[in-house]
Order: structure tokens, then sequence, then C-alpha cells
């Protein structure tokens, strides 16, 4: 009976793991995590994330950002492809395309680029390299966007 309680307990999953690159710390190439990622400092290259890219404040990408999901409050020059939710922060400035399903911009954001949202169809997911065959065929919008400053809107 002991030994199958241990069995049991080894076979549980760990806590999602939370890799950093800290202020100050400038990274050039491919970066690939397979949890969560959070950089405060410069990526130069691509960013390839299976869990959550956390981009801080401080921090910068240039270069291409795929993940599962992704907080932007820094600075993003590329595209940006994120399966579910990318949250672009108050401070977050993006130059580039974003890709996504569900996208929030908060107050203060700057994107200048090209906007689409919505889930992929299995030709667009191929193009993308992101394994068709668990999207489903939906239509896709999309918005052009350029200097855009996302406000409150007025009481009328």
């Amino acid at each position: 009976m002991k030994e199958r309680l241990m069995s049991k307990q080894t076979d549980a999953p760990g806590p999602v793991q939370i890799n950093m690159i800290g202020e100050g710390t400038e990274v050039e190439g491919t970066l690939r995590a397979k949890d969560d990622i959070r950089i405060s400092g410069r990526i130069v290259g691509s960013l390839i994330v299976e869990g959550k890219a956390i981009i801080a404040a401080g921090g910068e990408v240039e270069g291409d950002i795929h993940g599962a999901d992704a907080d932007i409050a820094g600075t993003v020059r590329g595209e940006i492809t994120v399966k579910g939710r990318l949250l672009l922060k108050s401070s977050a400035r993006v130059e580039g395309t974003i890709r996504t399903s569900r996208l929030i911009v908060e107050e203060g954001a700057i994107v200048e680029g090209k906007c689409e949202m919505g889930k992929l169809d299995k030709t667009r997911a191929m193009e993308l390299g992101k394994g068709a065959a668990s999207i489903e065929p939906a239509a896709e919008r999309s918005a052009s966007v350029r200097n855009h400053r996302v406000e409150k809107p007025g009481v009328e």
C-alpha cells in the first residue's frame, strides 16, 4: 500500500517553471522554452515558447515571438504569433504583425502594423508552422493599424 501511494505522488506534474532573461542581459539567436519565460533584458532573434511569453516593461524583443499566450509590457519589433490570448499592457510598443485568437489592449499601448485575429484555418496554421490537426476552420478578421494609441472613450 505504501509503495502504491509513493508512485502516485511522483507522477504528479510539478509547478510550471518560469525562465528569466534579466535586465542588462542580451541574447542573440533563437531562444526556445518549454514553460513560461519572462524577458526583462533584450532578445535579438526568435523567441519560441510553449507556455506564456512575458515581455516586461524594460524588456525588448527584436525578432519574432511564437507562443501559447503572451503579455507584452515592453517593446517588440517583429511578428507576434500567439495561439491563445495576447495582452498588450499600457506601456507596450509593438512594431510589426500581430496574429492571435484573442487580443486585449490596455489604454496607452502603441501598435504600428497589422493585426489578424480569430482562429486560424488549417492552411494558415500550416504556413505558421503550428500543427493544424487541432485547429478548427474559422473566419479570420484582419485590421491594419498604424501609430495607434488606445485611449478611453469619452462620456457623451
